[in-house]
């Protein structure tokens, strides 16, 4: 008789309590039991060597038990192509659903070969797609390259050598296209290696001439809105690559090692608020701190903080007067090996209308200006300002017009106008030593000290950079922050400081550098006068632009002279097209401002439900989408944004080749040549490194972490390969159990398999697969294989075929491989396929992915279920804990129940006084159980006495039921067949077995 569980009965049952010392909970028993018993796993059998193994049900399957070497990688390749993977975007395109999920793939730059970066971000795509897609949506993810740019052009010329010095912008761009071409496709067919899903027949490409002339038309509709504009300003600029470059574009050296100079200013003119007091002092200076003394030829003016406190102070070494930041006097002494004698001290704003006379140019006067940027952390308070290098001295230059001139050239080289001894040197290297020696030789050098500190570079060319100002376009970045502010309050960050981060970046740049002094990219679409300082540009320039663009991309700016460029009607505007006096301007367009228009080339009419990239993307690809889409839209171009770390070595070092820790993705999954310290692991191994990952954090990677990541999935393969072996002969349509017939221990796997089902479905909607990883690894081990799977062989193995008690086992266990295979199919979809195209009843689709996501039912939630089968647990845990080691069907067990409540529960779990069949005796895996109410009358002497209690919580009633455990060697013989020991005499079979054979 099988058991039904009453729903309503067993709702408030509690967790047992055992006696003094016991302190488990219900997680804590799980554990023991898991080590109490044998794993799924041990394929001991109770039919070896046996005359009866040919009539024990084994476990058949044709899926091989592990796949050593280039097996894995063979079996992958073959999956990819039995099971469509190549397809199966197409497939789920056309599907006719409700929902849908949009994906935008930030495009990575093709400039090399896929490595672990790419690996990190194109497999948590794909995990987040191949789950969207089986839960029902259809996933719109268009795949992207970032083809332009400085990084493509100087890997192309290097290749070319000397010969790249003397080619025309032409046969750049053909180097530095076909260049890009080869490395997309490098990338693609790693990533279709990897399994991503998606049409990789129509991917974008930002050398597309559709998409090219997007850019132009993106481009006039902010020009339009005020949004752009050109002028002369001090950007970031890298003489290495001779273009100005954006703050993204930049990456810091924490061991630049700069020169430091202290050097005097000498007061001209006092201020009139310190006249009286600077009286009789001369000479008295202002000193200055820097780190950049090339700067200081073109000083135009020192600051100083209105609202702090300065002082007066008479060096005791030199006798001269200085002037500096009151808080700032004793560590400016000591640095100086001096030390100060404060004669005065005074608020800042004390000093306005003061000058002083430039240090080594003699008749330039520089001004004592108030600003709020002077920083007295480091330095000395004042600060000496050169409008043509720095951010914040143009801004102090801007509001009292004072010179803005420029004395550095694309080189980074001192020009003819920094004078003869300057002229030809380069800032950073002989022209600092120079502006030193010239310091000294005006006596207005204090002390020259190398300073180790944290200084801009480029990206690409690994140089410092400079601030230098130049002609430039920009956009208002400041007239559209509160827009922009306003739209993220309405997306969901992952983690959520991301949208910090993200405010930040934007409130921190008043403008946006979008010019570039390149030729491999899209052009700025403006035409430059020859004599003045004007440029043309309208829509009907614009619209015949992007005509010539879309039929024949840009190479047309270089290619088509002048007047082919300009539609006829504004050419008659202009008078003789032979005397044209407008040439096509230099600049192209910032590879930024390329890549954050995709979103209107790829989706411009919606939404993206997610934007999935790194942290470095805060300020590039993610600032750039918002706030192209905020100038164009007025709203944020993403739903949720997904922020992931950087990739590491297993000892936490970032990659490079020097310290030979690189790691490539290819090698990872097809082995290097030699595949004992490279063996090969196969994709699903490198995504499951990725699902494992804290990807919020930087994520490490190692042989010690792959082969850790190997284990867990050899781990489970076999969990998956003993579900598939025990299906065999089942058939879901006609021979499943209805749930409430089935074992209870059968039920009470189904109602963890529901929550299972429910967490790891809550798990991939929250974008977090560690947690997948982590329910999975907390369900396979311990619940099936360590549990489930070792108390029901013997029903599986050794009853008959059909009888209901198998029937009910293997229509649990299909269930759970149903579940299982579907919950690691995003993860691992190379394994999810093998096992699906393995299960002996499923016909079509023969593909998971297009079979739908986990299913459960609400049956299977019955309240009272676990915490009943906890309360046998509990006995059965006493049980296995007192034989330690040793094999538990050599003993016996009684369990002994007062009369109540707890009694009635384990009795229908029991029904005969004596049993070596039921339930409960299935779950103790004992060969012999007995349910008492009372002692037994003797008990032997070599018997093993435990006890414990259950609080039970039934119906408003409280019971607290005691039990014992009384646990005793078998006094029968070992069955041949199922190796219980139910025999009455050697070699003969138990009851059960014969009747089996019968």
């Amino acid at each position: 008789m099988l058991w039904r569980l009453s729903t309503g009965s067993l709702g408030a049952l509690r967790r047992p309590q055992w006696g003094p010392g016991w302190r488990g909970t219900k997680t804590t028993s799980f554990l023991r039991r898991a080590k109490s018993v044998n794993g799924a796993h041990d394929q001991q059998t109770p039919a070896k060597a046996s005359p009866h193994r040919q009539t024990v049900l084994l476990p058949k399957t044709s899926m091989p038990m592990k796949l050593v070497g280039r097996q894995q990688t063979d079996m992958e390749l073959e999956i990819q192509q039995k099971c469509g993977f190549s397809k199966l975007y197409s497939w789920q395109e056309k599907r006719n659903v409700r929902e849908n999920f949009c994906l935008h793939d930030g495009p990575p730059y093709a400039n090399g070969e896929a490595h672990v970066g790419h690996a990190l971000n194109k497999i948590l795509k794909d995990i987040t797609n191949r789950f969207q897609m089986m839960r029902g949506a259809k996933v719109h993810f268009v795949p992207g390259w970032d083809c332009h740019g400085l990084p493509i052009e100087l890997k192309a010329l290097s290749e070319l050598g000397e010969k790249a010095q003397n080619l025309s912008p032409m046969e750049i761009r053909k180097t530095a296209r076909a260049f890009a071409e080869a490395a997309i496709e490098k990338q693609k067919s790693a990533f279709i290696r990897w399994g991503i899903m998606a049409d990789w027949d129509n991917c974008y490409y930002t050398f597309d001439k559709k998409y090219e002339a997007q850019q132009l038309k993106m481009f006039y509709q902010m020009y339009t809105k005020d949004l752009i504009y050109r002028a002369y300003k001090p950007v970031f600029w890298s003489p290495s690559a001779r273009t100005a470059l954006a703050e993204a574009e930049l990456e810091y050296n924490p061991k630049h090692v700069s020169h430091s100079i202290y050097a005097k200013f000498p007061l001209l003119k006092p201020p009139p608020l310190l006249a009286s007091v600077l009286e009789g002092s001369s000479p008295v200076s202002a000193i200055i701190w820097t780190t950049q003394p090339w700067t200081i030829p073109a000083n135009q003016a020192v600051c100083y903080m209105p609202e702090s406190n300065y002082s007066i102070v008479k060096c005791t070494n030199s006798g001269e007067f200085y002037i500096l930041a009151a808080e700032k006097v004793s560590s400016v002494a000591t640095v100086l090996g001096t030390e100060f004698e404060v004669i005065s001290t005074f608020l800042g704003a004390d000093l306005e209308n003061g000058s002083c006379v430039h240090p080594i140019i003699a008749d330039r006067v520089s001004p004592l200006l108030p600003a709020q940027h002077v920083n007295l952390s480091k330095g000395t308070g004042m600060v000496h300002i050169a409008p043509a290098h720095g951010m914040e001295d143009y801004i102090v230059a801007s509001r009292h017009e004072l010179p803005m001139d420029c004395l550095v050239d694309e080189d980074g080289n001192f020009t003819e106008a920094a004078g003869s001894e300057l002229e030809n040197k380069n800032a950073l290297e002989e022209g600092t030593d120079t502006v030193i020696k010239m310091l000294q030789s005006t006596k207005n050098l204090l002390k020259e000290e190398d300073i180790t500190h944290s200084y801009p570079y480029d990206w690409r060319t690994k140089k410092p950079v400079i601030i230098r100002s130049s002609k430039q376009w920009f956009v208002k970045i400041g007239n559209m922050t509160a827009t922009a502010k306003e739209s993220l309050k309405k997306v969901k960050f992952i983690p959520a400081s991301t949208m910090n981060s993200m405010v930040d970046m934007t409130e921190r740049r008043p403008y946006w550098c979008i010019s570039r002094q390149r030729v491999w990219g899209v052009p700025i679409p403006v035409f430059h006068h020859k004599t003045k300082d004007e440029v043309l540009i309208n829509s009907e320039t614009i619209d015949h632009l992007v005509q010539l663009v879309e039929k024949h991309g840009s190479d047309i700016w270089w290619t088509l002279p002048p007047e082919k460029l300009l539609p006829q009607k504004v050419l008659s505007q202009l008078g003789d097209p032979d005397a044209l006096e407008y040439v096509p301007g230099q600049d192209i367009l910032d590879i930024w401002f390329e890549s954050g228009t995709s979103w209107n080339c790829v989706l411009p009419d919606q939404r993206a439900d997610l934007y999935l990239e790194g942290k470095d993307q805060i300020g590039g690809w993610f600032q750039s989408s918002l706030l192209t889409s905020v100038a164009a839209r007025k709203k944020a171009p993403f739903r949720v944004l997904l922020v992931h770390g950087f990739t590491l070595s297993d000892k936490g070092e970032k990659m490079s080749k020097s310290l030979g820790n690189v790691i490539s993705p290819d090698v990872i999954i097809n082995g290097g040549q030699d595949h004992s310290k490279d063996p090969p692991y196969g994709a699903d191994i490198l995504r499951w490194w990725v699902a494992e990952s804290h990807i919020f954090s930087e994520v490490k990677i190692g042989s010690r972490i792959l082969n850790a990541a190997r284990d867990n999935i050899d781990k489970l393969r076999n969990t998956l390969r003993f579900l598939l072996g025990n299906l065999a002969d089942f058939n879901p349509k006609t021979d499943s159990v209805p749930f409430e017939e089935m074992y209870i221990i059968d039920q009470y796997m189904l109602h963890l398999l529901q929550d299972f089902g429910k967490k790891v479905t809550d798990a991939y909607r929250q974008y977090d697969f560690g947690k997948v990883i982590r329910h999975l690894q907390a369900f396979y081990p311990s619940q099936l294989s360590n549990f489930y799977f070792s108390i029901i062989k013997d029903r599986l193995y050794c009853e008959k075929e059909n009888d209901l008690k198998r029937r009910s086992c293997q229509t649990a266990l299909a269930e759970i491989l149903d579940v299982m295979v579907r919950a690691i199919a995003p993860i691992l979809p190379h394994l999810a396929e093998e096992v699906f195209q393995h299960i002996p009843y499923e016909k079509e689709p023969k593909s998971v992915f297009r079979s739908g996501w986990i299913t459960t039912s609400t049956l299977w939630k019955k309240p009272g279920l676990e915490e009943a089968v906890e309360a046998a647990c509990g006995m059965r845990d006493a049980f296995l804990g007192s034989i330690p080691g040793k094999n538990s069907l050599e003993y016996d067990v009684t369990v002994v129940i007062d009369p109540g409540l707890l009694f009635e529960i384990i009795e229908m779990l029991h029904e005969q006084k004596t049993s070596g069949m039921s339930q409960l005796s299935e779950l103790m895996m004992a060969s012999q159980l007995s349910l008492l109410a009372q002692d037994p009358i003797a008990i032997p002497a070599d018997a093993i006495e435990l006890k414990g209690s259950y609080e039970i919580n039934l119906e408003g009633i409280c019971e607290q039921s005691s039990y014992k455990v009384i646990v005793t060697p078998s006094t029968k013989e070992k069955c041949p067949r199922c190796w219980k020991y139910a025999s009455d005499s050697p070699n003969e079979l138990c009851p059960r077995c014969t009747e089996v054979l019968a």
